[in-house]
């Protein structure tokens, strides 16, 4: 999914707004994402406070952590780049009952876990990294 997918989706209010974004967009081109790219946004338990983006580039994985309760300093991004043969990453688990799906895989330590429409992502994005890891064409997940 593209960043302004997830941005759309955002559980809750201002917490990928403009003033976030201002911040998170100039790591990402720093790590070598171009804009609007695949990525994978982990929102976590305290969205409100913090979450991390992952996000495939030919070089390697950029990981970008955002944090948002800095006091009197605003949001806050920092981010690495691991390049492909030090990129960790689970084997994708996948399980069926009926007509549901479920997926559950890491990647980088990130548990990736979601059922039906989201395992669809989530297999379509950890393919990606597969591909990438292997030095196949990285393949859209949108």
């Amino acid at each position: 999914m593209r960043l302004t997918a997830w941005v759309e989706d955002a559980p809750a209010a201002g917490v990928a707004g403009p003033r976030v974004l201002g911040v998170v967009q100039p790591v990402l081109a720093a790590l070598g994402v171009a804009d609007d790219e695949d990525v994978w946004v982990i929102w976590g338990d305290e969205p409100q406070v913090r979450w991390s983006i992952l996000a495939p580039t030919p070089a390697g994985l950029a990981t970008v952590s955002v944090r948002l309760s800095v006091p009197q300093e605003g949001p806050r991004a920092s981010g690495k780049l691991t390049r492909w043969p030090r990129v960790q990453v689970g084997d994708l688990a996948v399980e069926m009952q009926g007509a549901h799906r479920v997926v559950a895989t890491t990647v980088e330590g990130q548990v990736l876990r979601g059922i039906d429409d989201a395992a669809d992502r989530i297999a379509a994005f950890v393919s990606a990294i597969y591909a990438a890891i292997d030095g196949r064409a990285h393949q859209s997940t949108a």
